[in-house]
């Protein structure tokens, strides 16, 4: 298959607008290896809840030169979700020949249904271009990448976005109204091993106000990129 995606400096245009049918597949045709990096990749993890979204947004608003990995998955699209921008949609059989490939940065099965994936060039192409670039991952995945990332002599910066007390958290979750309860019981004991971890990260955020947040997190990036802040 020979599809079109965005290069690089296009990374915030979306090429495709059709959420059933997949048209930004590129990245499952080039296997290229990696070489030397310019700049290291910003992997962001942090509990549900914890407003990774809204400060990813507010960093956006203000930095529209990042540029956020987009993950492939074989899950249906919901509504109003665009291939190619909220995820590359592909089916189980070319979720598992890319995988057999090695064309993934990291992959998981989630709740044992459906595949998720890093597609592993666009991520060595923005970094080649000296794009800043944000992966957002849980925590089982930024441990996978870290692995991957040493295996492929890629450099990367973890970062932990925390919320200002568990407390707080669970506030956060109950006030979004979009779990029911057991699925928010479920997300908090996740986010208590999550919160553990804390540690094995470089750069740990408090997310108390989305603006100074988002601040903190451009100053990570600036300095990795060697850009003014």
């Amino acid at each position: 298959m020979n599809y079109q995606t965005s290069t690089p400096a296009e990374s915030g245009t979306p090429l495709s607008t059709d959420a059933t049918h997949p048209t930004d597949t590129t990245w499952m045709n080039d296997s290229s290896p990696a070489g030397p990096r310019t700049g290291r990749l910003i992997v962001l993890t942090g509990p549900a809840g914890v407003g990774k979204g809204t400060v990813e947004a507010k960093l956006r608003a203000d930095h529209p030169e990042i540029w956020l990995s987009v993950s492939a998955t074989t899950r249906a699209p919901r509504p109003g979700e665009v291939d190619g921008v909220n995820y590359h949609f592909v089916t189980e059989e070319e979720f598992l020949a890319e995988e057999r490939s090695g064309r993934f940065l990291e992959t998981a099965v989630v709740h044992g249904m459906a595949h998720y994936g890093t597609p592993l060039q666009p991520v060595l192409d923005h970094l080649d271009a000296h794009v800043p670039t944000i992966l957002e991952i849980d925590l089982q995945g930024a441990r996978r990448v870290k692995e991957r990332a040493a295996e492929l002599g890629m450099e990367v910066v973890t970062v932990f976005l925390a919320p200002p007390s568990f407390d707080e958290l669970v506030r956060r979750l109950v006030g979004r109204g979009t779990e029911t309860e057991e699925q928010r019981n479920r997300r908090l004991e996740t986010a208590r091993v999550e919160l553990a971890a804390e540690s094995e990260f470089d750069v740990v955020i408090v997310n108390d106000d989305v603006d100074r947040a988002a601040g903190e997190l451009w100053s990570v990036i600036a300095r990795e990129y060697g850009i003014k802040a």
